[in-house]
């Protein structure tokens, strides 16, 4: 057998900024323009500014773990530090599910895209992919499985060249859609077409969160950077703050650029008619050229995002094989490169299932969106367990106002979670449930173990008591459920349960004498 390596500690600031930048624009900058104004209307810009807010509140709760304890698969081990193996082994699930698909999504957003020059890569009359265009998919895979299988720095590199011209590009989008800023467009049917119902809506089914989410490449990857207890926190904040600058001004052009005449018949449609919308929005400006450069970033730019992601997978999967102590040849780590290969190829096989049987980008995303809050979500209960637990370990980063910040995010994810609507929480939140009752049975036989799984369970039972109250909550609410409970009170409702569930979560993390907080992976 082959000698167990260690992560090796290669990764600047500068590396770790691209890699939280270069996660956050991928393919949602290119789609979810015309689908949060479909949903929004011109409000969709307070949709984007309360996504970018809600992601900047958990990228503070990520600094303080982050800084603390940078270890490989971080996102997926910050819960079993806190509330044991069980809880560790149910977040490193759906963010596996999460992370591993984001990569399908990103091959399949390029192939989207290569479509409008080459329309044999879609199907006859539909975004889904062909045989060729699936093939084409599957070329990008096998490219992002090579960058990430020598080295990080291999990656990296890649990743710091990709990133220069997935930036540019966005940037004179902006410039050139305002220079054609029609501000009537501001005012059709009012600003506010769906009301708040609207603005909510389009942050889950819109896309933005799913823009958004780039924050855990960064922690996935933390037992690899040099000076992780300052270059952690600062790429943080400023991926978030850049991302949101830009994200807004994005969306202000698109809405401003559209010629105010294709809008009589209001905002519903303009996801069809501008279903790529910065490339079909330049060819309705006459812009030619400008489409074509959207072209080229676009199947760019997502490919970065995916390549990204293809790195991250492998810590998360290695994080969730320790926390379950399955298959422990996941775990294993190469003496050379320090790369965690076997996980490494797991997540290639993964991103490859994806992408059967060729759905569309739009098909993947607002699951993909709810379980990536869903892995963001336990954060802030985590650092206020470890708060109570290990109140002597160092914390470089130590986020002040806990008191208040930590419920607030939980809620804002909890409620991020619930606008995701009852179709995909349905099976989501279920699969969460019969993955908890799973993992109780596999452990229950062994009987020298069973107070150590009772402990575990009552460390997380918060969680399952979360998922419970939000599914049917979800079912009876206006958020594709039956409308029982009306709006606005079905949100007040998970956001009183958020809280209450929050401050339960706190106090039943795991007792200090019960940590183990020490590592040697990133050593």
């Amino acid at each position: 057998m082959a000698p167990q390596g260690k992560f090796q500690k290669r990764l600047s600031l500068t590396d770790l900024t691209f890699i939280g930048l270069g996660s956050i624009f991928g393919s949602g900058w290119l789609f979810a323009a015309s689908h949060v104004s479909a949903i929004a209307g011109p409000a969709g810009i307070i949709s984007w500014i309360v996504g970018g807010v809600a992601v900047l509140l958990l990228g503070l709760i990520y600094c303080e773990l982050g800084a603390a304890l940078p270890r490989a698969g971080g996102v997926v081990r910050y819960p079993e530090y806190s509330h044991g193996n069980l809880l560790g082994w149910m977040m490193g699930f759906i963010t596996l599910i999460a992370f591993s698909s984001l990569i399908a999504i990103e091959a399949e957003a390029a192939r989207q895209y290569a479509a409008a020059w080459f329309p044999s890569l879609n199907q006859a009359a539909s975004t889904h992919p062909s045989l060729g265009g699936w093939l084409l998919q599957f070329a990008l895979l096998v490219v992002f499985f090579l960058l990430n299988y020598f080295s990080v720095k291999t990656f990296a590199t890649a990743n710091n060249i990709v990133s220069v011209f997935k930036f540019l590009v966005p940037v004179l989008v902006i410039v050139m859609l305002m220079a054609h800023f029609n501000p009537q467009n501001l005012h059709v049917q009012g600003f506010a077409p769906a009301g708040a119902t609207g603005v909510a809506a389009a942050i889950s089914a819109g896309g933005i969160i799913f823009a958004y989410l780039g924050l855990t490449p960064i922690v996935s990857v933390a037992s690899e950077v040099r000076d992780p207890q300052r270059n952690i926190p600062i790429a943080l904040i400023l991926s978030v703050v850049l991302s949101t600058i830009i994200y807004v001004l994005l969306q202000l052009a698109f809405l401003g650029g559209i010629p105010t005449e294709q809008l009589a018949q209001g905002w519903d449609g303009i996801s069809k008619t501008f279903s790529l919308p910065y490339h079909d929005i330049a060819l309705v400006l006459g812009m030619g050229w400008l489409a074509a450069l959207v072209i080229c970033d676009a199947m760019i730019s997502p490919s970065g995002t995916g390549n990204i992601y293809m790195n991250a997978t492998p810590r998360v999967i290695y994080g969730w094989a320790r926390s379950g102590g399955f298959l422990p040849v996941l775990t294993r780590v190469d003496a050379k490169s320090g790369i965690p290969r076997p996980a490494l190829w797991l997540s290639f096989a993964l991103s490859v299932f994806w992408t059967l049987p060729f759905p569309s980008w739009e098909t993947l995303i607002q699951v993909v969106s709810a379980a990536l809050v869903l892995s963001y979500a336990v954060a802030p209960v985590t650092v206020a367990a470890l708060r109570r637990s290990a109140p002597e370990l160092p914390r470089p980063f130590h986020l002040r106002g806990m008191a208040v910040l930590g419920p607030l995010s939980f809620i804002v994810a909890a409620l991020i979670v619930y606008w995701s609507t009852w179709k995909t929480l349905s099976w989501l939140l279920g699969l969460q449930i019969a993955m908890f009752v799973l993992y109780v049975l596999y452990k229950l036989p062994a009987a020298a173990g069973r107070a150590r799984l009772l402990r575990q369970v009552q460390c997380s039972l918060w969680l399952i008591v979360f998922f419970a109250l939000v599914l049917v909550v979800s079912y009876l609410g206006t958020f594709g459920g039956t409308g029982w409970i009306a709006h606005p009170w079905d949100t007040l409702s998970v956001s009183a349960i958020a809280f209450f569930i929050y401050h339960w979560g706190a106090r039943t993390g795991l007792r200090a004498d019960e940590l183990a907080l020490e590592e040697d992976d990133g050593e």
